[in-house]
């Protein structure tokens, strides 16, 4: 057992197997530890975020070593059965590499069960672990699109694809089964311990597939409205995100400025993690249709409020200011940052996916995107807390032409990359490359990072702040809207409180990581609570 630190609240345990790793997963949950906030478990990992106000991580390991590693007698969990069409692209290569026929492969494929080992990728995929043991690699070239429903193998792995998504992983056929629907209560199908058994359905019918079900959650009536004129960029309602739904292989996404969030809803005298309207660049406008009281804060776009009466006003940020019937309010474009952040009293009148306004723009979770012509409701003004009118920016945001310096926790997989790579991480500029958005910075150096441990990583749990290295050496900055698992080695990650900096960073400037200190391996404190580590 390996304690590998991710973040300030963040801390990794490698183990030797995926059964170790079930084993300390179902450990964990449980004997529950107060201050442990997220679980991500993957092939032989478990990411362990914590709350470092109410848990220490030299606690949090020394709880972690303590527990009993044998599985406790796991019980068998739900059994789904999914019907597949085996007509997949790769059958005939899958019967190939294993030395079997297409009827072989599929009479193992349906005579053994599966088990549900964790989720990850995209919501309600699920890494099936067991069945016939299958050992196959992924596809050397990953296609750009495998179609919803899509049942594959990879790397001693079973799954099926949720939805359509750019995959490496071989087809055996495709299911009619929906595995990620938001008109289910629980739109995942597939949860980690649950256990599935494929059934072959014969022939695809002549008529294709059924349609999946499109969620249309009912948007709560109000006689008030922002009436959008301009979107510009895109303008997304975010709050603090849907932490918790990791079972389901959802992130907690969330705006990318979270202290810029909270303070136009205290602005406003909203509770801190209410939804707002994160605005990208500027160039948003639209009219109030009713009375609202608004903050924008985040990046400062210059506010200009043209009155029914034709007088122009340009209010403060981080202030409150009223909109009346018939005000047309316009946010130009800011001279530095990147999101700004609009808070009205009373709040959106839209329905919550998964207990949250967030839109995940990886996952495709959450209201959709605004545009031009949208009728955004909101609720009167009535009751609530007071407003604030000493807010204001805790620092001075980054414009394209500067360099920004973030510090950074080294880690988890720092010794997967050459002493001059560390050098390079810290000792060079890079740029924010335009591909960059709410999934991660893209980031361009002269010198690309170099790794000495070559081979393919398991997917493991990525942390908000990862800094991911793929093959070519150029590394990516995971954001909200990061996927829940990864397979390439993450160097470190961004300091917890330079999230928000990171995220106000725009396409053009340069960063320049800061390590906070060299690499080092968390260690449970010599006792006997902890003799069952090596």
């Amino acid at each position: 057992m390996r304690f590998l630190p991710v973040n300030l609240d963040a801390l990794l345990v490698e183990l030797a197997d995926l059964d170790e790793t079930l084993a300390l997963f179902d450990a964990l949950q449980a004997r529950p530890l107060p201050g442990i906030e997220e679980i991500v478990p993957a092939a032989r990992t478990l990411l362990v975020q914590f709350r470092p106000s109410a848990l220490k991580a030299a606690d949090l390991v020394d709880h972690i070593a303590a527990l009993p590693l044998d599985g406790g007698g796991r019980e068998a969990g739900k059994l789904v059965e999914i019907p597949v069409h085996y007509n997949g692209e790769d059958l005939d290569e899958v019967a190939r590499l294993l030395g079997l026929s297409v009827a072989e492969v599929i009479r193992r494929h349906t005579g053994s069960d599966y088990q549900v080992a964790f989720c990850g990728f995209a919501p309600g995929f699920g890494y099936l672990s067991g069945g016939p043991g299958f050992q196959v690699p992924r596809r050397s070239s990953p296609r750009t699109r495998v179609p919803a429903g899509s049942v594959a193998i990879a790397g001693g792995f079973a799954a099926v694809y949720p939805q359509a998504s750019p995959g490496g992983w071989q087809l055996l056929g495709v299911t009619p089964l929906h595995l990620w629907d938001l008109t289910r209560p629980e739109p995942a199908l597939l949860r980690p311990g649950y256990r599935v058994r494929f059934r072959d359905a014969g022939p695809l019918p002549a008529d294709g597939l059924p349609e999946a079900p499109v969620a249309a959650p009912a948007t709560p009536a109000t006689a008030d409205y922002l009436e959008i004129l301009s979107p510009d960029l895109r303008t997304l309602l975010q709050d603090l995100g849907r932490p918790g739904q990791t079972g389901q292989g959802v992130s907690a996404s969330g705006a990318l400025d979270r202290g810029a969030l909270r303070a136009a809803n205290r602005a406003v005298g909203n509770a801190p993690d209410s939804g707002c309207l994160e605005i990208l660049l500027g160039g948003f406008s639209c009219v109030c249709h009713g009375q609202a009281l608004v903050a924008v804060t985040g990046a400062p776009a210059p506010l200009e409020v043209l009155t029914r009466a034709g007088r122009r006003l340009q209010p403060a940020p981080y202030q409150p200011f009223l909109l009346e019937d018939g005000d047309r309010l316009s946010l130009g474009s800011p001279p530095t940052g990147l999101r700004s952040y609009l808070a009205l009293r009373g709040g959106f009148a839209v329905a919550p996916v998964l207990g949250s306004l967030a839109r995940d723009t990886l996952a495709n979770v959450g209201p959709a995107p605004l545009a031009a012509g949208d009728r955004l409701g909101f609720y009167p003004m009535v009751g609530g807390a007071a407003v604030s009118c000493s807010e204001a920016a805790p620092l001075a945001l980054p414009s394209a032409d500067q360099e920004v310096v973030l510090d950074v926790v080294l880690g988890p997989r720092s010794d997967w990359f050459t002493p001059a790579a560390l050098e390079t991480l810290a000792g060079q500029s890079w740029r924010v490359t335009p591909q960059s958005d709410r999934v991660g910075i893209r980031l361009a150096g002269e010198t690309p990072l170099e790794r000495q441990v070559a081979g393919e990583l398991p997917s493991e749990g990525t942390a908000l702040g990862a800094i991911q290295v793929p093959p070519n050496g150029q590394p990516v900055l995971f954001l909200a809207d990061h996927p829940l698992t990864g397979g390439y080695p993450v160097i470190g990650a961004v300091a917890s409180h330079h999230l928000d900096l990171a995220g106000q960073i725009p396409v053009g400037a340069r960063i320049r990581f800061n390590p906070l200190g060299p690499f080092a391996e968390l260690r449970p404190s010599a006792s006997p609570a902890a003799e069952n580590t090596p």
